[in-house]
């Protein structure tokens, strides 16, 4: 899927994220891996003044770590990486 419609669909229903869609849909806006520690994901950007943690429930998301990320994309005006 590609990352605008995953954008859209996270913009959408957060609550419903799978979380590798949403891992995906950071590393589209330039999100790095930094750390993997049980089940938190760490994520840092160049930008970004604070980083993202992740967690995988069940295969899905956490619906506010999903609005996190949105808040963050906005606030520091990330844009899609090509």
């Amino acid at each position: 899927m590609k990352a605008a419609k995953l954008l859209q669909k996270a913009m959408q229903s957060p609550q419903n994220l799978r979380f590798s869609k949403l891992l995906s849909l950071a590393q589209a806006f330039g999100y790095t891996l930094d750390l993997v520690r049980g089940s938190h994901h760490i994520l840092v950007h160049e930008a970004a003044d604070r980083v993202l943690n992740f967690q995988k429930v069940g295969g899905k998301t956490k619906p506010y770590q999903a609005r996190q990320f949105l808040r963050d994309i906005k606030e520091f005006i990330l844009g899609l990486k090509s």
